[in-house]
């Protein structure tokens, strides 16, 4: 059974909203859910996502409502939160891990923080038991790809291809999958460009997907109230669970 990993944006619209959002979709076929930090600049995602990171700052999100937010979903569905480094740092690491493994986080995802770098925090992850999700790019060299996944954890981010969260390019990913995993056991998910359409392709050969832009769409449809945007994602969510296993 491939996995589906789904990012949403904490706190758009609304605290109470994401929690909702966020045990709807654990029931749907979403096997882990990425919490997103919002940041005023995040140069990994795409237009979609970054217009609801600015949406929930504009709304008033402080760091804490994600400490609410993951204190609600985090005992019922497998939880990580995706953000900026600064985001973490302004925390102070060495107290916010261990309150992460307290809430139950069960890993990190932080699109810029280089591998060498993290590795600063290699123990301080260990000793709390959550994982700091690797990157792996078409563009890192085989002996790059072979160092970042030797000590990876949980999954393998395998960006899909050099660029922005939200694209649906296309591309063959075998060569490259291939190439990942002569190295680890770790299962190796594909992210950037997966949606309903280019999930079945994306998936051939990984162990599952993840999925952002396409909940945020929905999310941002001004048209919708709460309820449907809470269906449209859970649809959305069985029909891509369904996709990537069949």
């Amino acid at each position: 059974m491939k996995n589906l990993v789904a990012y949403i944006t904490s706190g758009y619209p609304e605290k109470s909203f994401t929690i909702d959002l966020a045990l709807a979709l654990g029931e749907s076929g979403v096997d882990t859910l990425e919490l997103g930090v919002p940041f005023s600049d995040p140069v990994a995602d795409g237009p979609l996502i970054e217009k609801a990171n600015h949406k929930a700052l504009e709304l008033g999100f402080k760091f804490n409502h994600l400490l609410e937010i993951s204190k609600e979903v985090a005992p019922k569905v497998d939880t990580l939160w995706m953000g900026y480094f600064n985001s973490f740092y302004q925390q102070k690491m060495q107290k916010l891990i261990p309150h992460a493994k307290e809430l139950g986080i069960h890993g990190l995802i932080i699109p810029d923080l280089p591998h060498e770098e993290a590795l600063a925090y290699k123990e301080l992850f260990q000793t709390n038991e959550i994982a700091n999700i690797s990157f792996v790019a078409p563009t890192d060299s085989q002996e790059r790809i072979q160092e970042i996944v030797s000590a990876s954890q949980k999954f393998i981010y395998m960006v899909a291809y050099t660029g922005i969260t939200g694209s649906g390019v296309s591309e063959d990913l075998q060569p490259f999958l291939s190439s990942i995993k002569k190295y680890t056991q770790t299962p190796v998910y594909v992210g950037f460009g997966v949606n309903q359409k280019t999930a079945k392709e994306k998936v051939k050969g990984a162990d599952g997907v993840i999925v952002g832009s396409a909940f945020v769409e929905i999310l941002l449809k001004d048209s919708l109230n709460y309820k449907q945007k809470i269906d449209g994602c859970s649809e959305l969510a069985k029909i891509l669970k369904n996709e990537i296993n069949s």
